[in-house]
This record gives C-alpha cells, structure tokens and sequence, in this order.
C-alpha cells in the first residue's frame, strides 16, 4: 500500500528536503506542498494524503489552524504529524488539542521522519518522548477536571492498565510483551478505550490519561 503524504512549510528548502528523503521510500508518494497553512488545508481537502507533515509558524493560517480546519472537516482522511522544536511546548499543547496526531523534531535524523510518517498512517500515534512529555505534563495541569476523571473510569482495570502504557510511549506491540497479550487483543483494548474516553486517536486519549490523573 502507497501511503500518500502532504508537506505543508514556509521554507521552500526544508519542503524540498522532506520530499527527497520521502522519495527514496517505495510505499511514500508526496502528492503536494504547501508554503502556508491556507495552503495546506486546500491540498488536504483537494488530494487527501494519508499523512501531512505540518510546520507550526506559517503566514496567513498558522499550523495549528491548519490541523484543526483539516481534523474538523468531515470526510478528510489526513492525518497530521506537527513539525517542530523544542521553544514550542505551548504551541505543541494547541496542536494536539487541535487534533495532530503526532510530533516530529525538525533535526530528527531521516529515519524518523520516515518512521513518523508510517507509525501515524497506520493509525497511531507519533510521541517523540524528548517533547511530548513536557506537552502532556502541561495539558494535564491545564485541563485537570471531573469529566476526565469520569471518563477514565469506565474503562475496566485491564483498559486502564493499558491506557497507562499509552502514556508511556509504548506500542500495541510493546504493550502485548508487557502484559503477556496477543497484539490483536492489545488492538481491541485500544480500540475500547478511544470509544469509551471518547478519544479521536491515541494522543487525546494520553492526555485524558494525565488530565484524570491515572497518571503522574
């Protein structure tokens, strides 16, 4: 399976050096890119990638109001991984709420912006720990409230333990190792637990997590 990617920066040569590292991956196809956030809403509505690789600091329409216009529109397939640095935890706080399912370092190596890009097509979520956990350290302190903890706690223990590994960056598959599971049964857990929360993906459901606080 082609999985189709959108870069959306306001520097032409950080968008050029993004495409040609994607390029040598046979199962990543760039359909387009943007050089501001207006631009990159229309080419999420108009090409729907799979995954958009977004800058945060873009004229006319900031990152942020990007994904939020792109996670808002129903039927948008696209999923949107937050290009960043480390100056950024408030704006990295807005871009989950907003709906980005993930962050990318600018300076990270070539691989995990190939990995980002594969981990988040897949449905997951990308938590690069060096800044994500600064950002959920602050939504938990920021939002902290009843309806957090109301939701976590219809979740069953087993779901619970799950979610807590969530938080700690694990995969399904790390998950399963952990508490001695098959994967697919990790899935259905993960599954439950974004229902039940509710959660549009892996990230909300964390920061539900440290907003309850299930988790320190």
């Amino acid at each position: 399976m082609t999985i189709r990617v959108g870069i959306a920066d306001d520097q032409e040569m950080v968008r050029t050096g993004f495409r040609m590292i994607l390029a040598g991956e046979t199962d990543l196809n760039v359909v387009g890119d943007a050089r501001d956030g207006q631009e990159a809403v229309a080419l999420a509505l108009r090409d729907r990638p799979d995954v958009m690789l977004m800058d945060i600091r873009m004229p006319i329409l900031d990152g942020i109001e990007a994904t939020r216009r792109i996670r808002d529109h129903s039927g948008c397939p696209t999923r949107v991984v937050i290009l960043t640095t480390f100056d950024e935890d408030d704006y990295l706080y807005d871009a989950l709420a907003a709906g980005a399912s993930g962050f990318l370092l600018k300076d990270a190596p070539a691989d995990d912006l190939v990995q980002a890009v594969r981990v988040v097509a897949a449905g997951e979520a990308m938590l690069a720990p060096a800044v994500t956990r600064r950002v959920i350290d602050r939504a938990g302190s920021r939002q902290r409230g009843p309806d957090d903890v109301a939701a976590v706690e219809r979740l069953t223990d087993r779901e619970r333990e799950v979610l807590c590994l969530m938080a700690e960056g694990l995969s399904n598959a790390e998950i399963a190792g952990t508490l001695v599971l098959g994967e697919a049964t990790v899935k259905t857990h993960v599954a439950r637990i974004l229902q039940k929360l509710p959660a549009r993906d892996r990230v909300q459901a964390v920061i539900t997590a440290f907003r309850s606080g299930i988790v320190d």
